[in-house]
């Protein structure tokens, strides 16, 4: 299990003694988070290292997954992608089924710890079946910037039954919604397999199972196989950095039980690289296994996030951490981690010939590769480790329990 002391030599005496302390008042407090799925993507992959950590300072934390139909996590799916900007059809079928599935899982799922922590959409309608006797949380992974209305109006209704609801940026706040909103950012956990250190001799070892040839520099974005990641766009962007420069594109992509969308991007965007597939300049790598995401990353010349939309975007924070230079849109997030020119490039995800233009200039100029990386782990260590995120909750904890 991952104890507290084992991050003294990343952090520091300071912040684990802080830790320590600010833990005192609420020792023995049974909190419990649920979420969709135990594997693929970064709330599970949080989840995993910050509740045995939670335990480990002297709180009784829990777990649990929802249980849930391919029905509604196709619906569910669609929720979050309306939450973030898409048009989606909200019907009354859709809207019982979420609701139902919600209320059949609350049928075996007892709830009777001091503190509910629901993370979010697919969970968020539980809180309409219980008594409530303590205080839930809802905390929304999702960029909230602009959600279609209809939907949003349908969930606010469970949103107002909670005591706090927590998101990744102040520009997810909603000033008509009369909940306590509180921002709390993501964080990787460097000591977990995906983020850990590996030997130059692992990282090869990795690169030559995933089939990655070692003649070129390699470009990689790290992410599932979603719309709002744009790797149709992606697609782009390389076929004007291949004209300048003779290297590959790595989609290190993974899936997850709650997103059924991935499948279908998938088969779109190899059927738009069927081309450069055969000749070798597109690979596709599977990226379930964290090993082999880590060694990608640290084999990788520049991580690439195209995205359109983020509610934060840790394949970002993991790519900083490894001192890669890290080109991505503004949106969401990324700003938080990224400041352009100093620790990597933002730019508009519309802008093709810009994300093209900044690849180019880092791979032409190792001397800036290596100071982007050097910044970017920096950053990434005051700001984004598992233990500023462990401080964060139990400041939140501390508040709504005494």
């Amino acid at each position: 299990m991952r104890k507290l002391e084992d991050y003294i030599g990343i952090v520091g005496d300071e912040v684990i003694s802080n830790i320590y302390m600010n833990a005192k008042k609420i020792y023995g407090k049974h909190i419990l988070h649920i979420n969709s799925t135990y594997q693929g993507g970064g709330v599970s992959e949080m989840l995993v290292s910050l509740v045995p950590l939670m335990n480990n300072i002297g709180l009784d934390a829990g777990w649990r997954i929802l249980h849930g139909s391919p029905d509604f996590f196709m619906i569910t799916k669609k929720f979050h992608n309306g939450l973030q900007g898409a048009k989606i059809n909200l019907s009354d079928l859709k809207k019982s089924l979420y609701t139902q599935t919600n209320e059949n899982f609350s049928t075996f799922t007892h709830i009777d710890h001091d503190c509910v922590i629901i993370h979010d959409p697919q969970p968020l309608p539980l809180i309409r079946f219980y008594r409530k006797q303590q205080p839930w949380i809802w905390r929304c992974h999702i960029d909230l910037s602009d959600p279609q209305n209809d939907l949003w109006n349908f969930l606010k209704n469970f949103m107002l039954k909670y005591d706090v609801i927590i998101s990744s940026s102040e520009k997810y706040k909603k000033a008509n919604l009369p909940v306590e909103q509180r921002i709390i950012c993501p964080a990787i956990d460097p000591i977990s397999l995906k983020n850990k250190e590996l030997s130059e001799k692992d990282i090869l070892k990795f690169i030559k199972k995933a089939r990655i040839p070692t003649d070129k520099p390699i470009i990689t974005q790290v992410s599932r196989m979603d719309p709002w990641k744009d790797p149709e766009g992606l697609l782009e962007v390389f076929n004007l950095v291949k004209e300048k420069i003779d290297c590959r594109l790595v989609y290190c992509y993974n899936t997850a039980p709650d997103d059924p969308e991935g499948t279908t991007i998938y088969s779109r965007v190899y059927r738009k690289a069927k081309k450069l597939i055969e000749k070798g300049d597109v690979i596709f790598v599977v990226g379930n296994n964290d090993v082999l995401v880590n060694a990608v990353q640290r084999f990788s010349a520049v991580i690439v996030q195209k995205s359109i939309r983020e509610g934060f975007c840790l394949a970002v924070t993991e790519a900083l951490w490894k001192k890669k230079p890290v080109v991505a849109s503004n949106v969401g997030g990324i700003p938080a981690q990224i400041k352009d020119g100093e620790n990597g490039f933002l730019l508009e995800h519309t802008d093709i010939k810009g994300f093209a233009d900044k690849i180019i200039r880092i791979l032409q100029n190792p001397k800036l590769s290596t100071e982007l990386g050097e910044k970017g782990k920096e950053f990434v260590r005051k700001k984004f480790l598992i233990t500023r995120l462990l401080s964060d909750y139990l400041d939140l904890m501390n508040d709504v329990l005494n």
